[in-house]
């Protein structure tokens, strides 16, 4: 490996580490929290949280092989993860609109989504660079991934936060279907590089 790739590298497992870690604790807490207030987007947000830590320890599994080796296996993977999270957020939340379900107000889903965006938006940003700098499809497609989780929580504070201030229950699965629309693109997005991949 040569010198210039080490500190990418390096901090692409890091920050890989810390999704994985951070994702854990967001997906219980989302998980909890929209089991307690019937939402779908906040559930969805919670089994995005798993995807990510899939996704993540992906990246830590292609990275330990070295900086640019196993990307095509690992941008198929990160590709099915993110057309598994469109198809049930998809499916959730057309069920939902269909049959009228009305999430409970939850704070802990606003407060849980500020916190989040707080922590991953630099955290997006740093793997994007150390994706750019190590010439890495596979880390620069999970920092997509960690853009849509961001998408997610814009949107996810637009529906809960409308449900709570005006009773708009259609807001929350709505907001759901925009972000199931956006992982889906970037599913595609990600399989389509893999094909261009060599290893």
């Amino acid at each position: 490996m040569s010198e210039p790739d080490q500190a990418p590298r390096q901090r692409a497992r890091r920050l890989a580490w810390l999704i994985i870690i951070w994702d854990v604790i967001e997906g219980a807490v989302a998980v909890t929290a929209g089991l307690a207030a019937g939402s779908i987007a906040l559930l969805s947000f919670g089994i995005d949280s798993v995807i990510e830590v899939f996704a993540a320890a992906v990246i830590v599994w292609q990275l330990r092989a070295g900086p640019h080796a196993r990307q095509r296996p690992a941008l198929r993977l990160i590709a099915v993860s993110f057309l598994a999270l469109t198809v049930y957020v998809t499916y959730r939340s057309i069920s939902d609109l269909i049959g009228g379900e009305r999430p409970d107000a939850s704070p802990v889903g606003i407060g849980l989504n500020v916190v989040a965006l707080a922590v991953m938006i630099p955290v997006a940003v740093a793997q994007r660079r150390a994706g750019r700098q190590l010439g890495n499809e596979a880390v620069l497609a999970q920092a997509k991934e960690t853009w849509v989780s961001n998408y997610l929580s814009v949107s996810l504070l637009a529906g809960l936060g409308l449900n709570a201030a005006f009773g708009w229950w259609w807001a929350d699965p709505a907001a759901a279907l925009v972000v199931a629309a956006v992982a889906g693109k970037a599913g595609v997005d990600a399989w389509r590089d893999s094909n261009g991949s060599g290893r």
